[in-house]
């Protein structure tokens, strides 16, 4: 093979799930081409939600405040009956543990634009738009290099790349899928849906967040996206037509429980669609995500309904949760059994988000059973018991289970910290306000309510990772109430931010270094491997 057809990293999809991942793997200084059949950004909307760890992700990248700009904070989620009245909230913070609004509405082809810009700003990512993967294989023992076979827009013959690592994004029709040999797992869901993205001026009689019908004949979800811009979801029969005059008029009959719209042609507002679309929401996880150094992320490993907005939110989790492990076999030497985590660590993860997206399709739609209205009833008493629904909004990211690369001890007192993510207050650096993660960067961090004892020190310098002591932060004591929750003198972060191990308190010591320290065990370090500094946050 030539010199030029050999690449570090090829990620076969620019969706945001592979911008993103190349983004991620470039602050480690891991070069990738992204191959997209589309020359452009799609640029009709789809996914509309994302959460506070998401935020979290796009600061990581640089784009957060460019999102900020773009994206509106919604209160949460209300669960209505037919009547629309109220069965019970999901409320959501404007000031999420990751430090942002735990509901943000978008538009994704504006998040995509921001992600591209980005991308054309770092040397390490090249983008071929109108190329096509074709194939992609790896000898039998799953070793790299990997072919990715493709052809450009326009015919003309096959052309291959060759790569130490590929990363399959391309969606729930994956190409790379097949390569890894994986089969979807049925999760027992599948309904079809008719979306609805409209522009209007008229009044919209709701709150600013989402709203569910509970109606085992005409469930719909409703959603403000932006200040003028709104989604209508419903469960419509395979041949209703929202198109044509008479469509007009079942579209006006949908809707008229939110806004008023007017016949055609008479004054009053604008009532835009922008896009409508009839969608078969499917609940499927790939039963392996992985096959040598071939990766399955997103839509290519996972599909979930859409009724607790996590769908674009999972693949972006698992770029996160893969590249820093990725960057470090690949740039500093680490034993490749580290990869082997990526799909121990998102693959429960992803089962559990998609059982609950099942559970809120099944039992507030009703599904189409004789146990619908039974399975309406349980849910909608048990949401009113006190602390049910905090609960429930708190489930959407689950404490990774323990494993090679999370120390779980056994917890007495006070709550296990080891699987979750650390909190991002506020903090001074430079005498002006920052999110942490600005002052930790993206490599490992040892955060410390006491002075770092000789053993601690060791292991933050054989993992290069920052060392901060929390009372030398300034935040508003966040992080020492978090670590005396947790009976914690120290925790050890992984660059995910995922609390790796914890320093109980009064030991002076990890507890599980000896179950890590093998697979993160570098065999190089070089300067060109370390994080660039990430830019800062403006204001609080």
């Amino acid at each position: 093979m030539s010199a030029a057809a050999r690449r570090t990293v090829v990620i076969v999809g620019a969706g945001p799930v592979g911008v993103t991942a190349a983004l991620l793997l470039a602050r480690y200084g891991v070069r990738s081409v992204l191959l997209e059949r589309h020359r452009d950004i799609y640029p009709l909307p789809r996914a509309v939600v994302a959460d506070d760890e998401i935020c979290r992700i796009l600061q990581s990248v640089g784009v957060h405040e460019e999102f900020a700009a773009i994206s509106r904070p919604a209160p949460g989620l209300r669960l209505l009956d037919p009547g629309r009245r109220l069965i019970t909230e999901f409320p959501r913070s404007l000031h999420g543990h990751h430090g942002f609004a735990q509901t943000n509405m978008f538009d994704q082809p504006e998040l995509e634009r921001l992600l591209r810009n980005a991308l054309a700003r770092r040397p390490e990512c090249e983008l071929w738009g109108g190329v096509e993967a074709v194939s992609v294989t790896q000898d039998a023992d799953g070793s790299a290099p990997v072919r990715v076979t493709f052809r450009r827009a326009g015919g003309g013959d096959e052309e291959h790349l060759w790569a130490d690592a590929v990363l399959g994004c391309d969606g729930a029709g994956s190409l790379t899928r097949e390569a890894v040999g994986a089969t979807w797992e049925d999760l027992h869901f599948e309904e079809s849906w008719r979306v609805i993205d409209v522009r209007t001026s008229l009044r919209v009689r709701s709150w600013d967040g989402a709203e569910q019908i509970c109606c085992a004949n005409r469930p719909a979800t409703y959603m403000r996206v932006g200040e003028d811009r709104y989604r209508w979801e419903f469960r419509l029969d395979g041949d209703e037509r929202l198109d044509g005059p008479q469509g007009r008029e079942r579209l006006r009959e949908l809707v008229a429980p939110w806004v008023d719209l007017p016949p055609d042609g008479s004054p009053g507002g604008d009532f835009e669609v922008i896009r409508q679309a009839q969608y078969t929401f499917r609940a499927r996880l790939a039963d392996r995500w992985r096959r040598g150094r071939v990766f399955l992320l997103g839509d290519a490993a996972h599909l979930t309904p859409p009724f607790v907005g996590q769908g674009l939110c999972a693949g972006l989790r698992d770029a996160h949760n893969l590249t820093w492990k990725l960057a470090r076999v690949l740039r500093q030497g680490a034993d490749d059994g580290l990869l082997d985590t990526y799909e121990r660590e998102r693959k429960p993860h992803a089962r559990h988000l998609i059982r609950v997206a099942v559970a809120v399709g099944w039992a507030m739609t009703g599904g189409q059973d004789r146990g619908a209205a039974f399975r309406r009833a349980v849910v909608g008493t048990a949401c009113r018991i006190p602390g049910v629904t905090a609960a429930v909004s708190r489930d959407l990211s689950p404490a990774l289970t323990s494993g090679p690369l999370v120390r779980r001890r056994p917890r007495l007192t006070g709550r296990a910290l080891a699987g979750t993510f650390c909190p991002q207050p506020w903090v001074r650096h430079d005498g002006r306000p920052v999110r942490l993660d600005d002052v930790l960067g993206d490599s490992f961090a040892l955060l410390t309510a006491v002075p770092p004892t000789a053993k601690m020190t060791a292991v933050a310098h054989a993992l290069g990772a920052t060392t901060m002591r929390v009372g030398d932060l300034g935040d508003d004591g966040t992080l020492a109430a978090w670590l005396a929750g947790g009976r914690s003198d120290a925790v050890l972060l992984r660059p995910d931010r995922v609390v790796m191990d914890t320093v109980p308190t009064g030991t002076g010591d990890f507890t599980g270094t000896a179950a890590w320290a093998p697979l993160l065990h570098t065999t190089r370090r070089t300067a060109e491997a370390r994080p660039d500094p990430l830019p800062r946050s403006t204001t609080p």
